[in-house]
């Protein structure tokens, strides 16, 4: 199926990012999850979910927690004793290197290792200093701020920039950070955590990148790239 050319993309009305999200409430529900306050587990478990399904970055977080008693442990440790511990989640060499770099960036050696002080700083000046951390870009900043403290930011994946490029959401060919902003801008107040997590869930189960069911997808007639290929 072509897609939308871009000549033809206009930004979505605030009505038509209501009746999509609407539509998206009734197949999957008002996900909520209150915030969990962890902000470096959520910080290390987005870098083990790169590349890899749900269940292997879960078999690898707890295979790391399990096997150090603290993220200053992890941060010591012999490189390849941390590769080891995550290599369910696949390109543990990459990962282990990530996470041991971003551990070191965050503090000196012997010092407990934090990202608590986020919760006393705006969105901006917390995203900057995720941000500045090695590896570290928009999507995994969003995850952190979003989950931990509940703060107003959106994380755009593989799943959600696809998702949300076919209903006319983001313009087609934007860069990641473009389609953060539009995500950021485009969602209500205080539905951050519900329309990633529903676009995320249609992304997975129905909008496929590869064969797409359109046949059964609930948003048929509200997609322009569905109706692109009549």
């Amino acid at each position: 199926m072509p897609p939308v050319p871009r000549r033809d993309w206009k930004p979505p009305s605030r009505r038509r990012v209501r009746a999509l999200r609407d539509r998206l409430r009734l197949v999957y529900g008002r996900p909520a999850a209150p915030p969990h306050r962890r902000p470096l587990d959520e910080l290390i478990l987005t870098v083990l979910s790169q590349s890899t399904n749900d269940r292997n970055r879960d078999v690898a977080f707890l295979r790391l927690r399990a096997r150090f008693p603290s993220w200053s442990a992890v941060r010591d440790a012999p490189l390849d004793e941390v590769e080891a511990a995550i290599r369910p989640g696949g390109i543990s060499k990459v990962k282990s290197a990530r996470i041991q770099a971003i551990l070191r960036a965050l503090d000196g050696v012997g010092a407990t290792v934090s990202l608590d002080h986020l919760a006393g700083m705006d969105v901006a000046a917390a995203r900057a200093e995720l941000c500045a951390l090695p590896g570290v870009g928009r999507k995994t900043a969003a995850c952190v701020l979003l989950f931990s403290f509940g703060m107003r930011d959106v994380p755009v994946d593989t799943h959600v920039s696809r998702v949300g490029t076919r209903l006319g959401l983001f313009r087609p060919g934007a860069a990641f950070a473009e389609l953060h902003d539009d995500m950021l801008a485009l969602t209500p107040r205080g539905e951050e955590l519900e329309l990633h997590v529903n676009l995320l869930r249609h992304g997975r189960r129905t909008c496929h990148a590869q064969r797409p069911n359109c046949p059964e997808c609930a948003l048929r007639r509200m997609c322009p790239w569905a109706r692109s290929a009549r």
